[in-house]
């Protein structure tokens, strides 16, 4: 099958959407289909370019600066670009709920090619840039938007979780929705690796994420400084984003100050093997994958246990759950970890274990029997 994947950004890999959707090519075409890319691009970025069509930037007059801010890019949704990428296709899947999306269901539908979407992005991870994601009549009007621009046209939608599929029912999307993981990458698997001179005698807390207001990565940092072994810990925050100086300058403050840093692949792979606990303290999240793979290489997570978020349900007991914004809460959940290594050693092997069951072979085989129901309709029609 040639499948076209259709998202604003594919070639900066420093966001969950963008990985996700790197790892499902990689597979697709080792399964023996045929994938091109339609996204914001140049040339060099592209080691093959046959396989991508590449727009320019959209800039968003006022919100430009606000969006690079955040690593996002739109892409210009050029019809040309477009129409010559939809003709190649079998198949398009678009990934995000914008312009090049809305654009190109157009003319997939003007050229009857089938095509089906994913719900990656949650409109609180709009409205938290703006400091208004608890303002709950805006984010419905956003779900409300999002239906009405993208996903009334597709007849089968991607929810990478159970929370995003109950979240899209309850605001009335009546499309088909398929619950399937994106998927954890093989090369996540437990291991563990001494401890650098930069670590030698601490205990490692890792998070990974886009640093940004709705990761809530100052409530960790406030958790750490409460903890009874507060002067023991060196904290990690993987990701780069808008918040970063002011992350760092809170995190100064720290017996061990704050390590911030974006990791390549193989170094955060590292970074993993010697840590020692992982937090995910994000308020929102489709599904957390950056603590599905953490939980999947032998870190005991400690999750918030948010209304907004997918991750709690990776949660195998409470002792790995935290009341969201609490950082009390969350200091004394880091102690409990840190006064029983024999149970925290037992646990690692229980939550990579866990890791197998999002196996991305697996999930990839689900993406592609949707891929199917939707190719099979377009033909009846």
């Amino acid at each position: 099958m040639k499948i076209l994947l259709v998202t604003d950004q594919y070639y900066s890999a420093n966001n969950g959407v963008t990985i996700s959707a790197r790892r499902f090519a990689k597979v697709l075409c080792e399964h023996g289909h045929e994938v091109r890319i339609l996204s914001y691009g140049e040339k060099q970025d592209v080691s093959d370019p046959d396989s991508a069509y590449l727009l320019p930037k959209l800039t968003v007059p006022i919100f430009d600066g606000l969006i690079s801010a955040q690593g996002m890019t739109f892409a210009w949704p050029d019809k040309d670009i477009i129409r010559k990428a939809v003709a190649w296709a079998d198949l398009v899947h678009v990934l995000l709920p914008f312009a090049l999306s809305h654009r190109c269901i157009k003319i997939a539908q003007e050229m009857h090619k089938p095509y089906t979407g994913a719900f990656h992005v949650q409109p609180e991870n709009i409205t938290s840039s703006i400091h208004m994601a608890k303002v709950q009549f805006i984010n419905a009007g956003v779900y409300r938007w999002f239906h009405h621009y993208v996903y009334r046209h597709c007849s089968h939608i991607h929810c990478p979780s159970n929370f995003i599929a109950g979240e899209l029912k309850r605001r009335g999307y009546t499309e088909q929705l398929h619950v399937i993981s994106n998927g954890i990458d093989p090369d996540f698997v437990y291991r563990k690796l001494p401890k650098t001179d930069q670590f030698a005698g601490k205990f490692v807390i890792l998070m990974v994420g886009r640093l940004s207001v709705e990761k809530r990565q100052n409530i960790l940092i406030q958790a750490v400084a409460k903890s009874k072994y507060a002067d023991r810990i060196q904290l990690v925050l993987a990701g780069e984003g808008p918040r970063k100086k002011p992350l760092k300058r809170q995190g100064s403050k720290l017996p061990n100050p704050v390590y911030i840093h974006f990791f390549q692949k193989q170094e955060l792979l590292d970074m993993i093997a010697v840590s020692d606990l992982y937090v995910h303290a994000a308020s929102m999240e489709a599904e957390a994958m950056s603590c599905m793979e953490a939980f999947a290489s032998g870190l005991v997570p400690i999750i918030a246990n948010s209304k907004k978020s997918a991750t709690p349900q990776f949660a195998l007991d409470e002792r790995s759950l935290f009341k969201a914004d609490d950082s009390t809460e969350l200091a004394h959940k880091i102690d409990y970890w840190i006064e029983h290594e024999a149970q925290r050693k037992e646990m690692e092997h229980a939550y990579s274990e866990l890791g197998r069951r999002y196996n991305l072979e697996f999930c990839v085989r689900e993406i592609e029997k949707m891929f199917e129901a939707a190719v099979a309709e377009n033909t009846k029609k």
